[in-house]
């Protein structure tokens, strides 16, 4: 990863893009981890959702903020795959279902042992603008014997219809992300996940542009 570089990217290009092409409400930044081993659990419906969420680390943390993306598209061809890896810094996950869960998560834990910040997308894919998938248990695969190390719940409304998937054409709309309370996981995977979608739908209800959308909500 290039250090100079990414930061570079980050400040010339994301921050004024995310400052000003988007109206972004952000909630409860505090509550954003600084220090790793941490991991930030994410609800994904656009490829602005990684951008949005490094943009809101200081530029001297970057580094430590690593993204846990896709191999079969972020690797799809050199160009893509040179970017990701040198400037956004993504840890490529094989998605094909034919690697061990020890194999598939090692980049992560050394990641998490170095105390790095994951990003993470629980669902495992995008889903249609602002409507979430089912989440799965990879992170509690990612977390066995780890289960103190933190996860923090975000929730990000309004960039899947700012660039949904599919589409080349950004378009400025009002966005959330809404920063929760830190987690731990206890107990069985499944437990886990149910308390995440809970979360997940309980910070939804601060989303000022969902309210937007739907004014029954």
């Amino acid at each position: 990863m290039n250090r100079t570089l990414k930061v570079l990217f980050f400040a010339l290009i994301v921050r004024p893009l995310v400052l000003i092409g988007l109206g972004l409400n952000i909630l409860n930044r505090k509550d954003l981890p600084t220090t790793g081993p941490s991991v930030i659990a994410a609800n994904h419906n656009s490829h602005l959702d990684t951008l949005v969420l490094m943009s809101l680390f200081p530029l001297a943390k970057l580094h430590r903020v690593r993204p846990v993306a896709a191999a079969d598209y972020f690797l799809s061809n050199r160009i893509v795959a040179w970017f990701s890896q040198s400037i956004i810094g993504i840890i490529p996950l094989d998605r094909t279902g034919g690697t061990d869960t020890d194999v598939l998560f090692e980049p992560c834990r050394q990641a998490l042992d170095q105390n790095e910040i994951l990003i993470l997308f629980p669902e495992g894919t995008r889903g249609d603008p602002e409507q979430m998938n089912r989440i799965r248990k990879g992170i509690c695969h990612l977390l066995d014997g780890r289960e103190q190390t933190p996860v923090t719940p975000i929730v990000m409304h309004g960039l899947g219809r700012a660039l949904p998937r599919g589409e080349a054409l950004f378009v400025p709309f009002n966005c959330d992300v809404v920063i929760g309370m830190p987690m731990k996981i206890e107990g069985k995977s499944s437990q886990f996940v149910k308390q995440l979608t809970e979360t997940f739908n309980e910070l939804f209800t601060h989303c000022l542009t969902r309210h937007e959308d739907d004014p029954s909500v």
